[in-house]
């Protein structure tokens, strides 16, 4: 406050009071800049300051107004106004506004509030939700490579697009809705956009091909290889029956043949009980496939299927894709059991001679087994007339399958590689799948996007549907996926945009409007 003097500081225990005039003989007409030195009437201004020490300061400001000596002027008076002091019509300093900024921009209101009293600043939380959305966006600079993405509002209901400067690393624009127009209207008034990078959404896809026809598309890679993922893990699923026969097969000794008595039946395979009953959910799996399919034959669509099973929309889609019933039983039969890694020590223990089942339970629980005795009496059930194999050996679940054929060969452990080239070798399907994976991959870590197409028909002559409905995308978007292989552009800016947002999501406890949640987005840097 160079401009001013304090005349005399009042303190108590939690405010501190600074008595101030300005030093300056005159001041000038903020209308016509003319010098003044007429003092027309005095008044005094309370200002908010930062606090000091946690205790609120308060300036009372001796202000004079002043007669504008320029008769052509249209004021005739004005107040006087100091620097980095005062500005017209305002309660709080600029230092305390632009402190009050910062925590709305982080914080948002209540948490903000809260914070600020901490500080020994009292401030409502409207008070910087108002501040907040006052506060002008950044100018913008011309943008050249731009990344795009959609990020939730209300999961499954509500939407919106984030817009990012690639080069820059910063968000320049959040736009409602995640469909094509705004997008497009957007670009239309940006015309200096060359490069595009997008998820594979088609809305995007045709709003930059409407808004900016001169940019280059490019297909982010990540979601490339995502999109690859979930085509293996329908093809694992599908074939997931010639994994658990490939495990299920296990050469046995003289010695295993003497000790085990074979069982009636197999041990319960998941869509068993363990009285060999088909499990409920398995039945019910099975019956609503065959229903939707055979309304799917008489060409109904999926909202009337929909109505008439009374299933949701979906539901019936993922059972009207589905190419096979064991794609929706590999979920329902390889659901995870608590039992499942203490079934080795059950088995041994019970071709040992020892069938007390409470002793049995006892002896798991000191392992770590948190069921109870019904879960193991369940299990054991069935083979108090048979014998137990000696070391059962489950398969993998398919999503560990995945992971082994999505995984570079050289970072697999010795052990997993062994049991994926067990796999490969007793599932042809699987074995070719996981050799387009390779050479995808080879694409994807070498750019080189002009191998896609060789790569598709080659995909194509094999009887792999999954991977199959993947080319017939790709080739929807084939100049964007061949720009994604061949590009170092990415969109991993965007995505670590998307995380920041849910942070602010969260800090704001989903209350947020767009127009408030916006200039967080853009300002909160």
């Amino acid at each position: 406050m160079a401009g001013v003097v304090v005349e005399f500081v009042q303190h108590s225990a939690t405010q501190i009071v600074l008595h101030a005039h300005a030093r300056a003989a005159q001041a000038r007409c903020p209308h016509c800049s003319r010098a003044s030195g007429r003092v027309h009437g005095r008044y005094v201004r309370r200002l908010a300051d930062a606090a000091i020490g946690g205790r609120a300061v308060v300036v009372e400001l001796l202000v004079r107004r002043f007669r504008c000596l320029n008769g052509a002027c249209t004021a005739v008076t004005f107040a006087e106004q100091i620097e980095g002091l005062t500005t017209p019509h305002a309660r709080k300093t600029p230092l305390l506004r632009s402190v009050l900024l910062s925590i709305a921009c982080t914080l948002a209101g209540r948490p903000g509030a809260r914070f600020a009293n901490l500080l020994g600043i009292r401030v409502a939380k409207d008070t910087l939700l108002h501040l907040l959305r006052t506060m002008p966006d950044r100018r913008a600079s011309p943008v050249r490579v731009l990344g795009v993405d959609d990020f939730a509002l209300r999961k499954g209901d509500w939407y919106a697009t984030i817009l990012v400067d690639l080069e820059t690393r910063r968000p320049i624009d959040v736009l409602p809705g995640r469909e094509a127009e705004p997008l497009a209207a957007w670009l239309a008034g940006h015309p200096e956009v060359e490069i595009i990078c997008r998820d594979r959404a088609g809305a995007y896809a045709e709003g930059a091909r409407t808004g900016a026809p001169q940019a280059m598309q490019v297909a982010d890679g990540w979601h490339l290889w995502r999109n690859l993922a979930e085509a293996v893990e329908k093809t694992v699923g599908s074939h997931h029956t010639c994994i658990r026969s490939a495990f299920a097969t296990r050469p046995t000794t003289e010695l295993d043949t003497a000790r085990v008595r074979r069982p009636p039946f197999d041990p319960p395979d998941r869509t068993s009980d363990c009285l060999g009953r088909p499990r409920r959910l398995v039945a019910r799996t099975r019956d609503r496939y065959a229903a939707v399919q055979q309304r799917l034959a008489e060409g109904k669509s999926l909202t009337a299927i929909g109505r008439e099973l009374r299933l949701d929309h979906s539901t019936v889609r993922r059972f009207a894709r589905a190419t096979s019933i064991d794609e929706l039983l590999v979920k329902a039969v390889n659901r995870q059991s608590i039992l499942d890694e203490y079934k080795s020590y059950l088995h041994q223990r019970w071709n040992e001679g020892c069938h007390d089942i409470p002793r049995l339970h006892r002896e798991v629980r000191e392992l770590g087994f948190p069921g109870d005795v019904q879960t193991v009496r369940r299990y054991l059930r069935w083979s108090k007339e048979s014998g137990l194999p000696v070391s059962p050996r489950p398969a993998p679940r398919p999503r560990r399958v995945v992971r082994w054929i999505m995984t570079d060969p050289d970072r697999l452990t010795a052990g997993d590689a062994l049991e994926l080239k067990e796999i490969r070798a007793t599932c042809p399907h699987l074995d070719v799948a996981a050799r387009h994976v390779r050479d995808f991959a080879t694409m994807l870590h070498d750019r080189r996007g002009d191998l896609l197409s060789d790569w598709m028909d080659r995909v194509l002559a094999d009887d792999l549907p999954a991977l199959h409905s993947l080319v017939t995308g790709l080739r929807r978007d084939q100049d964007a996926v061949t720009a994604g292989l061949s590009s170092s552009w990415s969109s991993g800016q965007v995505e670590g945009q998307v995380t920041r947002i849910k942070l602010i999501k969260r800090q704001g406890y989903g209350r947020a409007s767009l127009d408030l949640l916006r200039k967080r987005i853009l300002l909160d840097l």
